[in-house]
């Protein structure tokens, strides 16, 4: 038998969010954009991300052996975008579906964590195993600061408009 909230009725839905239970930058779930317009924002994010890669990998192509810089550097670039755009996207009232057409579209399309493990693993099947261990690690790294530096400026840059400074 089925535990009954407290006062009675119907147990509380796992994971259902009250809008006075939000704090911070979470977002109540009944503001979740749903339906045929959410996937048509995502998929067009997610094109021009796709593009933007190719663009970088035509610019930076992967070599046989060696750091693969175009893979590294598109990745890195997502997480300092997604950092920076966290702070200024999801704190304030944005159009509702502007989070998921930047977030999961456009830096979802363009950031690549499959390409970024097959080109370690192939480095490391190639003998280059130094390198891949290297890769993945300055990847890892390097991407965990980027967000972190992404969420700085994002909020030095509101706290400046805050105050009114230009």
């Amino acid at each position: 038998m089925a535990t009954q909230a407290k006062g009675g009725g119907s147990p509380p839905k796992v994971g259902a969010v009250r809008s006075a239970e939000v704090t911070g930058d979470a977002v109540p779930e009944t503001a979740a954009p749903r339906g045929l317009s959410l996937l048509a924002v995502i998929a067009a994010g997610g094109a021009i991300g796709a593009v933007a890669r190719y663009g970088v990998d035509v610019l930076l192509p992967a070599s046989e052996r060696g750091l693969p810089v175009g893979t590294f550097l598109v990745n890195v670039t997502g997480c300092l975008l997604i950092g920076a755009l966290a702070g200024v996207l999801f704190g304030r009232r944005a159009h509702r579906l502007l989070r998921p057409f930047i977030a999961v579209g456009v830096l979802g399309g363009f950031t690549t964590f499959s390409t970024y493990t097959v080109q370690a693993v192939t480095l490391a099947l190639d003998g280059e195993v130094g390198t891949a261990l290297g890769y993945l690690v300055a990847t890892t790294a390097a991407c965990l600061v980027a967000v972190e530096v992404g969420l700085m400026l994002s909020r030095w840059s509101a706290h400046r408009r805050r105050r009114g400074s230009p």
